[in-house]
């Protein structure tokens, strides 16, 4: 369900979540005197922020791979070689 206040330039968003997720917004809010509102809207902007790259990012890698564009041996051994467990 999504209600859309035309001059607030926000929306309504109303979703089920187990009663220990929202236990635990209750107490960050609380702890930082903030609303639950503003809470899951920046958590879910964040998320989609996050998500949104990430699928950009498989999208590119996609298109390299279907381009033939590899990284060569030398590539990966110089990769490899920096992350090479020292004793």
């Amino acid at each position: 369900m999504v209600e859309v206040a035309e001059d607030s330039g926000t929306a309504l968003v109303t979703v089920r979540v187990p009663v220990a997720v929202r236990k635990r917004l209750d107490a960050l809010a609380h702890a930082t005197k903030r609303s639950r509102s503003f809470l899951c809207a920046e958590a879910l902007v964040e998320y989609l922020d996050t998500q949104t790259w990430r699928i950009e990012e498989i999208e590119k890698a996609v298109n390299e791979a279907d381009a033939g564009d590899f990284a060569t041996e030398e590539e990966l051994q110089t990769l490899f070689r920096g992350r090479a467990p020292t004793d």
